[in-house]
């Protein structure tokens, strides 16, 4: 059984965690990687040992990214995988968040993640391939108390996810979106010493997203789920 064919990764919303991970196994499998970010300046390091091209983009601006993807396109050609990993949140009591910062948070987690499924939809469509990968959570599933606003971004980002796999999935165009359901450990939020593997490790959830990748299309998921084996849920 034939395995799809990936050339080039472009992930927005790049940091030291998820992203990281997914660029360095991007990279390890042979593929041309881009990475954006509203802020570049700590990207240097990962730039240079996965050989990614590093892009400056506010993902909740039309403008900017329509200018990545054709930045991304000049350079390296138009990329078959997207990744969005950008989100934002406020949390706060309902009666006391200030709107600007909810509408804020909502426009880099949801209208963000619109923005750029558009702009990779519109190259992967014709050419009847590519991958739009969508990072969500807990929140798009349960909202939490005094986390409306993550709510509110990430249950819009999994129904941007639904109505897309079920409009351009049969034209060819793999989407899928991943309920990451846990914290994720990093340097600042090591896994304690008395409850090992409780802290999902971002490379392996780059091997889910990989390993979601490669599906045959006669089995595709939409979604995937991610969880702790201690995480309740």
């Amino acid at each position: 059984m034939d395995k799809p064919k990936y050339t080039s990764a472009l992930i927005v919303g790049t940091g030291p965690g998820l992203s990281a991970s997914l660029a360095r196994l991007f990279a390890k499998n042979g593929l041309k990687v881009a990475i954006a970010a509203r802020q570049t300046d700590k990207l240097g390091t990962l730039a240079k040992e996965t050989g990614a091209a590093v892009h400056q983009c506010n993902a909740a601006d039309p403008k900017d990214v329509a200018a990545l993807f054709d930045a991304v396109e000049a350079k390296g050609g138009v990329p078959d995988v997207v990744v969005y990993n950008a989100s934002s949140r406020v949390r706060g009591s309902i009666v006391d968040l200030p709107p600007d910062d909810v509408k804020r948070a909502i426009e880099i987690s949801a209208f963000g993640a619109f923005l750029v499924s558009q702009q990779a939809a519109k190259r992967m469509v014709p050419k009847g391939h590519g991958a739009i990968l969508l990072s969500g959570a807990t929140a798009g599933v349960k909202g939490f108390a005094l986390s409306a606003t993550f709510a509110m971004g990430k249950f819009a980002l999994r129904g941007l996810a639904q109505s897309m796999a079920r409009e351009i999935s049969p034209k060819g165009v793999h989407v899928a979106h991943f309920v990451i359901d846990g914290g994720i450990r990093s340097a600042a939020r090591p896994v304690p010493a008395e409850a090992p593997d409780s802290l999902l490790d971002p490379d392996a959830i780059a091997e889910v997203y990989w390993s979601t990748m490669m599906q045959h299309r006669s089995a595709w998921s939409w979604e995937v789920e991610v969880r702790p084996w201690v995480e309740k849920f």
